[in-house]
Order: structure tokens, then sequence, then C-alpha cells
């Protein structure tokens, strides 16, 4: 099977990760544009040059994995700041016609993000403007909303009253999510007569109320007036949905529909909802496994997959919150020695076991790794992930288990989700930073120094893990992508 896929961005999650699932594949190729090709962060990718390679690709392909954010904007972050005319992006999105003209076989497995509403102000990803309006923009919708849909309280009122945002800020910010959802619709069309095959909606930093669901509704809308229920799938989600999709055209071209008995670690986590989500856990696994042409089963017997979901007790946190401010209901509201148990069970048993770490944001759990290792167990997973958010790690742990074992993959996923999100980048900023006079964002003429304590730092955590003996680990490269702290760029040889 050879797959063109055009990417998110240029991030390692986008551009790096699904070409490590495939590393030990002899019958699969992905065809993927250089990365210059694809922009950096605020400045977008050429998307001229990006429709001639697709033109000058598809003809020998069976399947393209593509990204509408990329083909229309440019990238994620161009879509939340562009200016562009309908007109524009029309012309953009018509080589996705083109495409089916030029090779009538192929089957396009499409996704376009509903522009999110982070709920904090930061404009490192978004519009100058949100530095200082972000939560306001993100606050004043969500009790709007709410108001619309079951009334404020006298307080709720108050605090509504007392948002006061520029009126050419808030005009420019709906401008474009309006803009966004109008091409959200757009693509439906594509659909509708044939150019895409299949299409994912997902929603980025998602929340119950405001903007984000004010768009998915009439997204929502759109796909059941036009009974497009089996062809397009709305979840929570953004980064981990490439790899969705290129497994799903891998399970088409091979006829394939596994199977998948999931358990969780604590008996609220089905219905616990994430931080940055919008539904509970269980409801957005319904979509991970049917987007990728899979299917749940009631017991273990029936499954091709154990998927070993690690769920908070009962609230999410943070990854890197200090031990002292942990919830306690991580511990009382959850058994987390006996979810280990039961994963020996099932491996020793000889069930294939993929583990979604899913019991913080931004992060992998400790505690559960070194359980796992000390009962050597860890290096027979199938497959893991626990990275940024659930629906981030369901989708990437799926997509490895669904191609087989990978060790470099799992020992990559060990070492950046676990020992970096969860507890090297915290040490870093908190010490490493403060010593050498630097800043989250800004790393100044440091960058290499900073990189080879992070690179020295992982390689100790992961040499301390029982699974280093048989599968040892060399990190021969650490960068960080986008200057900041939050991700990093990784090259290792196991």
């Amino acid at each position: 099977m050879k797959t063109l896929f055009i990417p998110l961005d240029e991030r390692p999650c986008n551009y790096i990760f699904p070409q490590l699932l495939v590393t030990h594949k002899t019958d699969v190729h992905i065809c993927i544009p250089p990365i210059e090709l694809l922009g950096h962060k605020k400045s977008p990718a050429d998307t001229k040059k990006l429709s001639e390679f697709l033109i000058s690709h598809v003809k020998d392909c069976d399947n393209l994995v593509l990204s509408i954010d990329m083909l229309l904007y440019g990238g994620l972050i161009p879509s939340r700041l562009h200016h562009l005319s309908e007109k524009e992006v029309n012309e953009r999105l018509d080589i996705v016609h083109q495409i089916k003209n030029i090779n009538p076989h192929i089957k396009i497995y499409a996704f376009h993000c509903i522009m999110r509403a982070p709920s904090y102000n930061s404009s490192e990803e978004e519009p100058d403007y949100y530095e200082d309006f972000g939560y306001a923009l993100f606050r004043r919708k969500y009790l709007l909303d709410y108001q619309k849909r079951h009334g404020l309280s006298q307080e709720e009122l108050l605090e509504l009253k007392s948002i006061h945002i520029p009126r050419d800020i808030i005009d420019d910010y709906e401008w474009r999510r309006d803009f966004n959802t109008q091409m959200n619709l757009k693509v439906i069309d594509y659909l509708k007569n044939g150019d895409i095959d299949f299409l994912v909606i997902p929603q980025d930093d998602s929340s119950p109320y405001g903007y984000t669901s004010l768009s998915q509704k009439k997204v929502v809308d759109e796909v059941k007036k036009s009974h497009l229920e089996q062809q397009v799938m709305i979840y929570p989600g953004a980064d981990e949905v490439s790899m969705s999709l290129f497994i799903r055209a891998y399970h088409e071209y091979y006829h394939l529909e596994p199977k998948v008995y999931p358990f969780y670690a604590s008996v609220l986590g089905p219905t616990i909802v994430p931080k940055y989500e919008d539904r509970p856990m269980f409801e957005s696994l319904k979509s991970h496994i049917r987007v990728c042409r899979a299917k749940m089963v009631d017991t273990p017997q029936e499954a091709d997959l154990i998927l070993a979901i690690n769920s908070p007790g009962k609230i999410m946190q943070e990854s890197f919150v200090d031990e002292v401010e942990k919830d306690i209901s991580y511990t009382s509201y959850r058994n987390l020695l006996d979810f280990a148990y039961k994963i020996k069970d099932y491996l020793q048993a000889g069930y294939q076991v993929a583990l979604c770490d899913s019991a913080y944001s931004n992060g992998g759990d400790y505690q559960l790794i070194e359980y796992l290792d000390h009962l050597n167990i860890l290096d027979q997973l199938i497959s893991y992930a626990g990275w940024n958010t659930n629906c981030n790690s369901l989708g990437t742990t799926l997509a490895q288990a669904f191609l087989g074992r990978n060790q470099k993959h799992l020992c990559y996923r060990i070492i950046e989700d676990v020992f970096y999100q969860t507890i090297v980048r915290k040490q870093i900023i908190d010490c490493d930073l403060i010593e050498l006079g630097l800043s989250y964002y800004d790393f100044k003429d440091q960058q290499d120094i900073v990189e080879n304590r992070i690179l020295n730092q992982l390689q100790a955590y992961y040499d301390s893990l029982n699974m280093s003996h048989h599968y040892p680990v060399h990190i021969q490269r650490i960068w960080m992508p986008w200057k900041r702290m939050f991700e990093i760029g990784m090259e290792i040889e196991v």
C-alpha cells in the first residue's frame, strides 16, 4: 500500500510520528512532502508548492491522508491567523477534485479541524490580541452559550457584564471563526459529491459550551441533514487524526476490521470528561475505535487487541502537578497496582495489550511505568502513548497497535511521553532555565545547551529501566521544533 500523506503541520507529532509507525512494515510506504514545504509555526506553508507535490505524486498512490487545514491555510496555526478570501481557499480546495480526475481510484481520507478557542491568555499559537483577551473571548462566549441553553445565575450575569473586549477584536476573531466553519461545511460538499471518501472533523481543545461547541453544532446538523453519519466523524482531537485515518486506509486496503476489548483503571474512568475535551472518555473511545475501521467487543475472548486505559480516579490533573497537590482520588478512586497486575494477566494469557495512558493530561503516569517495568512486562506492550490529551494518546496507541509491535516507537513514546513531558520538562523549567537566565519561550543563544541537558536526563531515566537491558536505547539528538519547552523532537537508536 502506498499512501500520499499531507500532515497538519511540521511538528514531530504530525510529521515524524506517522512515519515512525511504519518503520517495521515492508508492505506500506508513506509518501510525504519534504519538511521545508510545510512552513513553520505561524508562517504558513507554500500551498501552491504543496498542490504541485500532490499532483506530481498522486498517480501511483492507493490512498491519500489529507489535512485540509494544511491545504487551505498552510497549517494548523495559520488557520487561526489568516485573512484569506473565499475565492482563494476555494481555489486551493479544488485540488481535491483535480486529484480524483487524475487518479479516479484513489481513496481520500481527509480531516479539517474545528477552530479551537483556548481558555487562557496566550498569543503563542493565536492572534496577538489573545495575549490580553484570550480568556475573556473564551469566557464571554461560554457564558452567552450557557445562558441561551440553561440561563445564568446572578453571579454569572455579573461576570458576563464585567467582561470588556474591544469590538474590533471580537469582530476579527468571530469573522475568522465563521469563515473556518463555513469551510468545514464546504468540505462536506466534497464528501457528498464523492471527491472525498471519508472525513474527520476533529475539535482541538474543545469545550462543552462556547465557540467550539457552537461550531460543532452547525457541522453536526449539516452531517445529519445530508445523512452522512457513516462517512463523517466528529470528536475531540487533532494531532493524532492523521494516524487514525492512515490506519483506516490500511484496514480498508487489506479488508481488515480488528476487534478491541477495552478496560479502565478506575470504575469512574469511562465517565470522566478529560481536560481539554467535551465528552466522557468512553464516548471518545467509541469514535477512535470506529475511525480506525475497528470495532469494540464485550469480552477479551472475542478481541484481537486488549486496550488498557489508565484513567484518573475521579478528576484529571496535569502530569507534572506536584505530589502534594495531587488529588486524593488518584489513589482512593483508583487501584493502580491492580491495573498493572491485570495487564500482566492478559499478557501472560497471550493477548496483545496496548496501553492508553490518560490518567493525566500532558504526560504519562510515571508510577504505572515503574510498576510495569518492575513486573518485567513494560517491553511486552504492543504499543503505548500518554501525551498531551486523552484523544492524542488514544489515537496514537491504537494506530501502532493495529500495525503491530514496533519496539522503536514503544521506546520513543515512553521516553517522550513519560520522562520528558511528566518529569524532565518541569525539572528543566524549574532549575536549568533559571540557572541559565532563560525562559519557557526564549533560549537566547543557549538552545543547544538546553537540548543537551534534556538529552542527558532522558538518557539517564531510560537507562534506569529494567527494560533498557533488553532494549538499549541511544538518544542521538534532541531538538525544540518551535523553540519552546512544550514539545521536543528526538532521534533514537534502539
